[in-house]
């Protein structure tokens, strides 16, 4: 049996007993949140939140990348998030490679170059990446000044945010 195939016989329990359909698309607590993609980051967990209570938008490392920036602003002004939080993580893959070595490494595999993605946004000081992500957030024209965003640093071995100022 495939993954696949397991997920779908998962879905078949799962929507027997499906009670959240009339959540409504505007997040409850007005929160929008980036994060890891990261398999161990169970964010409703950690922060308490239940379905329809935030936006959580993922991608590897955490990065507010341009596509990133416009799901916020979506949020933001179309679905009334209120707060952004940036969680990043110990342990984050993005953090053990260079955007070189990464681009040579398909190059040589692949035998050619590729236009997309342009960055990969590789770092070496997690604290130092959540305050730049902390940064595009607060000084994007298209966000208020006066929208509270926070920056943590989740702790995959123990489970606890700790906040980057």
């Amino acid at each position: 049996m495939s993954v696949i195939d397991e997920l779908l016989r998962a879905n078949e329990k799962y929507y027997q007993t499906f009670t959240a359909g009339q959540l409504p698309a505007h997040p409850a607590r007005k929160l929008a949140i980036v994060t890891c993609m990261d398999a161990r980051i169970d964010v409703f967990a950690i922060l308490g939140l239940g379905p329809g209570d935030a936006h959580v938008i993922r991608n590897g490392g955490g990065i507010v990348t341009e596509d990133a920036m416009r799901s916020l602003i979506l949020s933001h002004h179309l679905l009334g998030t209120e707060e952004i939080l940036i969680i990043n993580h110990t342990d984050c893959g993005m953090m053990r490679f260079t955007e070189e070595q990464l681009r040579k490494k398909l190059r040589t595999q692949f035998g050619t170059s590729a236009v997309s993605p342009s960055h990969f946004h590789a770092f070496t000081d997690l604290e130092d990446n959540v305050r730049e992500q902390l940064q595009k957030v607060r000084t994007h024209p298209w966000l208020p000044k006066h929208l509270p965003s926070h920056g943590f640093v989740y702790d995959v071995r123990t489970g606890r945010l700790t906040e980057v100022r």
